[in-house]
């Protein structure tokens, strides 16, 4: 008989929580800091487009309509490789695929610096989507390999705030950038930008397949107990769920219906992710560097909302009214900076409330999936959702471009946007209450 075995149940017990903090605490520091590093190099080179526009469009000649177009036709790509990409992910292992994604979409990312015409600038950001399919729903899939369902929306958060730190760190990065190494060696400042961005996700791209294990059994710093420990929580966790048929998945009205309150959620997110540059630039801030440092703001405040839902929805374990809440608010502050679009300070406030609230969405809603599908179908449920979803990155853009093409305003784009964030809130209320709060 081993020693903890000998010891009365409450030793026992707190032995065990114990070693349950320590191991969660090591596996979070070891995982989560390069999986949130990785995705803001993702999601850096997928939106610096608009950065890229403010000199872009001039230099080629290209209308909103087109901007649109290219911006959003990257989603295309995307969702029609997404549920191939993670099935493949969940038979091969993280450590290589997601390795190779990011090498890829790095390598098309640079060569959008020698964009010339609207068919290139299509082609490249097709391919592009191609390349990046599979990474977000590939890392949601891996966290559940690691964490139990009532850390999962802190994991994910930890992880989800790449999204606005890109922002914080893009934004001044790529102002920068655009005005620093505009005409330098003859080259432009966006393909500047397009050339530099790429290079941290080339670099991560390498390193992710000598650092991210596969499993848990595959972690060498981990101990034998440790190891147990997690497989013991997620084979629990696990439970119940099953490895469903991938027929099934495609079938199920509640995942159908998860992908309808992510589209809406994602609308959101590439309305603010490929014109929130143009908004402020609109609201009367002319310098490239200081547009890049205003787009800051927002994303910084993203990042406390973020954390600060995520927690507070694991420690209530209730995450309906948590979504609902974090959705209205987004479509509350997007309409506002609508309305109030030719004034800096209101406009700004209004933008910042808008991404803190959508933004807040993700880390909970993530939890959605795997409260129901296990295994193979939960990879394909996860990047059936996610690639559904981000269609909204095709349309978002597309209504915008077009809208202010016709109006010469962006206002009835963002206004669509923004129902899209209430109409968000209200579908996660017809949520099961007794399976997404599990």
């Amino acid at each position: 008989m081993n020693s903890t075995t000998s010891l009365p149940y409450g030793a026992q017990l707190a032995e065990r929580e114990h070693l349950e903090a320590k191991t969660y605490a090591k596996v979070t520091a070891r995982l989560l800091p390069f999986l949130f590093l990785c995705y803001v190099a993702a999601y850096l080179d997928r939106v610096n487009v608009g950065f890229a526009k403010l000199q872009m469009l001039n230099d080629l000649q290209f209308s909103e309509t087109v901007y649109g177009l290219g911006a959003g036709i990257f989603f295309i790509g995307y969702f029609f490789f997404e549920v191939p990409s993670n099935i493949i992910m969940h038979k091969v292992g993280a450590r290589v695929w997601i390795g190779r994604i990011m090498i890829t979409w790095a390598i098309l990312s640079g060569a959008m610096m020698y964009v010339n015409s609207p068919t290139m600038f299509y082609v490249l950001r097709f391919f592009l989507g191609v390349a990046e399919a599979g990474f977000f729903p590939g890392i949601v899939l891996y966290l559940t390999y690691w964490f139990p369902a009532q850390r999962r929306s802190r994991m994910n958060a930890l992880f989800m705030i790449g999204i606005p730190i890109a922002g914080v760190v893009g934004g001044p990065l790529s102002g920068w950038i655009l005005n620093a190494l505009n005409g330098s060696h003859g080259i432009a400042g966006w393909q500047w930008l397009f050339l530099v961005e790429a290079i941290p996700s080339l670099v991560l791209g390498v390193i992710t397949i000598f650092y991210l294990p596969n499993s848990i059994s595959a972690a060498s710093w981990l101990t034998p107990a440790e190891k147990q420990l997690l497989e013991e929580n997620i084979a629990g966790d696990n439970a119940g769920k099953g490895d469903h048929a991938l027929s099934s998945v495609f079938s199920n009205a509640r995942v159908w219906l998860m992908a309808a309150i992510y589209f809406c959620c994602m609308m959101g997110l590439y309305g603010v992710g490929f014109y929130l540059p143009t908004l402020i630039k609109a609201a009367g801030v002319k310098d490239a560097l200081d547009v890049g440092l205003l787009t800051a703001i927002p994303y910084g405040c993203a990042v406390i909302a973020m954390l600060a839902i995520a927690k507070s929805a694991d420690r209530t374990r209730e995450r309906r009214w948590h979504f609902a809440f974090a959705s209205a608010l987004g479509g509350l502050g997007l309409m506002l900076a609508t309305i109030y679009g030719d004034n800096v300070v209101l406009a700004m406030a209004a933008l910042s409330l808008g991404t803190a609230g959508l933004l807040a969405t993700m880390p909970v809603f993530w939890t959605y999936p795997s409260a129901i599908l296990g295994g193979t179908a939960a990879a394909a449920g996860i990047a059936m959702i996610n690639s559904i979803g981000n269609l909204a990155g095709f349309v978002s853009p597309s209504i915008i471009g077009w809208m202010k093409d016709v109006t010469q305003s962006t206002n009835a784009g963002m206004y669509v946007v923004s129902g899209a964030l209430f109409l968000g809130a209200v579908l996660a209320l017809l949520q099961p209450r007794s399976l997404v709060n599990r």
